[in-house]
């Protein structure tokens, strides 16, 4: 399975055509979009807030489903590349008259588009984009369904890496609703590739069930026993729009036995560091002490996240040219 979706996403010469999931992925292909990473970082500082490294390309901005943080960070990275940069309105678009969505794709690179960067509701659905563009055409997966989140995964470990320098032997507690999360999953694949061995999941039954321990975690419904001297606590959203009935008793509950709080976090080591995908959902899923507090990365990663992004696209819609910043 990993050598199928390896296939995909890399070209002929072995370069990162496509970024859809983090599965099937070389552990150097992280390593050369972090080192990318490091040199665009500095990019938001200057006070021309862009480098060439895409002049002339288009990157089409393809969100079938809600969100400001993604495609805002999209947005920001393909224009400090110096990339033409189309957000389609999809409430306005053909599909919402009917039009099939390859065929919505076939019309946009008719116009010449370089790269989609797509966020769909339905898992798979940037997987399918990619297998019918032409050769030359992109696809960044920004999110499908329970799927993948791979540039959000990609900036979590990126900053960890900022802190840490390494993420090998590091100790990795990821809580809440691992079931319907696509950034959990990018996660575990990332924490993989990179060495981390002690990954534990960590939630209500209901939404951390045994049978996920088949993804490589060690699955705990004892808060304690989860956060129990790990060096990171990956926070998630209560999915709510993907749950069809009650995973939990209340907001209260939840928080009470899953939220993190400082009193929680005393059994983590004492300087661990916390995350959190966003938007944060405070007195739900973490406390306004912990997420403002001092050992809180949730700024940064956002931060991150586009320099992340202009490496992604750097990589893909920029193979054959010159990446050098």
């Amino acid at each position: 399975m990993a050598q199928r979706l390896g296939a995909i996403q890399y070209d002929a010469q072995g370069r990162l055509r496509h970024l859809l999931t983090l599965e099937g992925l070389r552990r150097e292909t992280l390593e050369e979009l972090f080192t990318l990473a490091d040199s665009l970082v500095e990019v938001g500082a200057r006070s021309v807030k862009n480098v060439p490294l895409l002049r002339g390309k288009t990157v089409v901005l393809l969100f079938f489903e809600a969100s400001t943080r993604t495609r805002t960070t999209f947005e920001i990275a393909a224009k400090r590349l110096s990339a033409d940069v189309v957000t389609l309105d999809v409430p306005a678009s053909s599909t919402s008259k009917g039009e099939s969505l390859l065929d919505t794709i076939a019309n946009l690179q008719a116009m010449q588009t370089d790269a989609f960067v797509v966020r769909h509701a339905d898992s798979g659905a940037a997987h399918l984009i990619a297998r019918h563009v032409a050769p030359q055409v992109a696809v960044v997966n920004a999110g499908d369904g329970c799927h993948a989140h791979p540039t959000q995964a990609l900036l979590d470990l990126y900053t960890i890496r900022q802190r840490r320098g390494s993420l090998a032997g590091l100790k990795v507690a990821i809580v809440g609703d691992v079931l319907h999360s696509r950034v959990a999953r990018s996660q575990l694949a990332g924490l993989h590739l990179l060495g981390v061995t002690d990954i534990r999941l960590v939630g209500p039954a209901t939404l951390v069930p045994q049978r996920l321990a088949q993804l490589g975690a060690r699955v705990c419904h004892d808060p304690r026993e989860g956060l129990a001297d790990v060096d990171v606590v990956m926070m998630l959203r209560l999915q709510r729009e993907r749950m069809a009935g009650g995973f939990v008793p209340s907001d209260r509950e939840y928080f009470e036995l899953y939220g993190l709080t400082e009193t929680a976090l005393t059994v983590a080591k004492p300087d661990a560091l916390v995350m959190h995908p966003g938007p944060i959902n405070r007195g739900v899923e973490i406390a306004s002490a912990v997420a403002d507090g001092g050992r809180s990365l949730i700024l940064p990663q956002v931060t991150n996240g586009i320099a992340i992004r202009m490496a992604v696209l750097a990589q893909t819609a920029g193979r054959g040219a010159d990446t050098d910043a």
